[in-house]
């Protein structure tokens, strides 16, 4: 199954978190928090402004992005856990 968000959302797959701590302590899953980065997989074509004008997204297609705590929507895609968001829910693009 294939989603294609609509206006300014996104699709993002999180990244797994970290396994063990710098000390080398494994981390249970029942404690680990959920990630706050992620892979955009698929992006809306952007919003319409006040004057009917089409803004497009900052954001694309493989872009590692890093968003807030209690950002968008979970569905399930093909048993996969993915995330679909607004682009105000994206708090930057981590490059390199």
């Amino acid at each position: 199954m294939k989603i294609k968000p609509l206006n300014d959302r996104i699709l993002v797959l999180r990244t797994e978190g970290e396994q063990k701590t710098a000390g080398g302590i494994f981390i249970p899953d029942t404690a680990k928090e959920k990630p706050l980065e992620g892979k955009v997989i698929a992006a809306g074509p952007g919003k319409v402004d006040d004057k009917g004008v089409l803004v497009p997204l900052a954001v694309k297609e493989n872009d590692r992005i890093l968003f807030s705590k209690y950002a968008g929507t979970e569905i399930k895609l093909n048993g996969i856990e993915h995330l679909i968001m607004r682009e105000d829910d994206i708090l930057g693009i981590i490059e390199g």
